[in-house]
């Protein structure tokens, strides 16, 4: 039996909220909340997600599980949702995860993009952050907030979601400082490549085809990538075990101990990467990866099947079948 960190025990069960809680590694985390006693509250901007996302996690744990259609960009609306998961459960841990991925050079995106990143993982971190801290200091709670290892160093082809997840780790690391001495916890987390399916959700820009072939093989591929699952465990093991920071997969352990060590080696090194990815015909409009066509060179078409096998094989259950509105992770 694999053991798991619990919350303090209530009588109804403690209060968590997950936003971006629809797919993917919210779902997965919240999954985890809901097989710890919680009353989980799943919050996105799609509510046929919301509903299919819900009624899986009662069906797999029997806990009670909330939905609640919020855009975490618009501020009031995370208020008014932090309030009615307070006034409802009770609010005892709280994990900002609500993200985009676009993937492109920079060529082929322009500041709508870079500001769509900042507005939903930086800006909707925030509001999550300065709404829920009141009641946290309540119950002495927990927040989680999820950056990535693309916001530790500048990963080309990913760069508004880097330069938004490189954000919301100086915000996490600020907000653990602060909140401190009232007895709250804020927990960065810092995931490398998982196998959530985002693949399919994910926006693509520039070679689409090759862009999605690239992405697709590195984030399924067993030596980068990590399972979900288990990422969500430990994630939620470590946001209620209170730890300042906690960073995921071998890979990104690494590239932070390279670039902490010797940044302007791992910014060579990069540039490296850079050329090997795809080059962009022009500007056009990003497509979600469930649009995106295979590479046409037949190497990248081998590249993508074999390294994708895995991420493709987790989507049904990751709930990412459907394309919908721009919320992954």
């Amino acid at each position: 039996m694999t053991y798991r960190t619990r919350l303090p025990h209530r009588t109804k069960g403690p209060g968590a909220l997950v936003t971006g809680g629809s797919r993917g590694l919210g779902l997965f985390m919240a999954r985890q909340l809901a097989e710890r006693g919680c009353v989980v509250t799943v919050a996105a901007r799609d509510a046929g997600e919301l509903e299919r996302a819900a009624v899986r996690l009662r069906e797999e744990t029997g806990a009670t599980v909330h939905t609640a259609v919020c855009d975490v960009r618009d501020r009031a609306a995370v208020g008014a949702l932090v309030r009615e998961v307070h006034e409802r459960d009770g609010l005892d841990l709280v994990i900002a995860n609500a993200g985009v991925i676009q993937v492109a050079p920079v060529d082929a995106v322009g500041t709508a993009e870079f500001a769509d990143a900042m507005d939903t993982m930086f800006f909707g971190a925030l509001h999550t952050s300065l709404e829920a801290l009141p009641y946290l200091r309540r119950t002495r709670g927990r927040l989680g907030l999820i950056g990535s290892v693309g916001g530790l160093l500048g990963v080309p082809h990913l760069l508004p979601y880097s330069c938004a997840k490189a954000a919301v780790g100086a915000l996490a690391e600020g907000l653990h400082a602060e909140a401190a001495a009232s007895g709250v916890s804020v927990t960065a987390v810092h995931p490398g490549l998982m196998r959530t399916g985002s693949h399919r959700q994910a926006e693509f820009g520039g070679d689409v085809d090759a862009e999605f072939g690239w992405f697709s093989a590195a984030a399924g591929a067993p030596l980068l990538s990590m399972d979900a699952e288990r990422a969500a465990r430990r994630i939620v093991d470590a946001v209620i075990q209170r730890r300042a920071r906690l960073v995921l997969t071998a890979p990104a352990k690494a590239a932070q101990l390279v670039h902490g060590v010797a940044p302007g080696l791992t910014t060579r090194l990069s540039g490296v990467a850079a050329r090997l990815l795809p080059t962009a015909p022009g500007r056009g409009p990003l497509r979600q990866g469930a649009e995106a066509g295979e590479p046409r060179n037949p190497v990248a078409r081998l590249v993508r099947s074999w390294g994708s096998a895995r991420n493709d094989r987790v989507v049904h259950r990751a709930n990412q079948q459907e394309p919908g509105p721009r919320t992954s992770s």
